[in-house]
C-alpha cells in the first residue's frame, strides 16, 4: 500500500484547511487509517483515525471538534478536515494505515504503511 498526503498550506488563526490521502496499491486489505503530526523538536502525535469498513471515528482530545476524518472508499481517500487552527496545529502531518488492527488507533506502532508529510502552518 502507498499513501500520498497533500492538502497542507499556511492558513491564519481560526481558519481551515482539508488534507487528503490517496492510497494505492493493495487498497482492499487497508483495515483502518489514520492522521499524525509532528512539530520541531516534539514526537509525533496521533491526531484522528477511522475505520476503513464501519468508518468510525477516533479522535485526540486536542482536536475534538474542530478536525472531522473522513473517508471516500470509492477513492481510496481520506481527509482530515481542520477548523478553527491553532498556531500549536502547525506541524507536518503524515497519514498512514494497517492491515490488521493491533489494538491501539492511537499508537504509531499500529500502522504499517506512511505517507510522506504534508506542511500545515498556521499564523497568529
Amino acid at each position: 500500500v502507498q499513501l500520498q498526503a497533500f492538502g497542507g498550506g499556511l492558513v491564519q488563526a481560526g481558519g481551515s484547511l482539508r488534507l487528503s490521502c490517496a492510497a494505492s496499491g493493495r487498497t482492499s486489505s487497508i483495515s483502518n487509517m489514520g492522521w499524525f503530526r509532528q512539530a520541531p523538536g516534539k514526537e509525533r502525535e496521533f491526531v484522528a483515525a477511522i475505520g476503513w469498513s464501519g468508518g468510525s471515528t477516533y479522535y485526540a482530545d486536542s482536536v475534538k471538534g474542530r478536525f472531522t476524518i473522513s473517508r471516500d472508499r470509492a477513492e481510496n481517500t481520506v481527509h482530515l478536515q481542520m477548523n478553527s487552527l491553532k498556531p500549536e496545529d502547525t506541524a507536518v502531518y503524515c497519514c498512514a494505515a494497517d492491515r490488521i488492527y493491533r489494538g491501539s488507533y492511537y499508537s504509531v506502532h499500529e500502522y504499517e504503511y506512511w505517507g510522506q508529510g504534508t506542511q500545515v502552518t498556521v499564523s497568529s
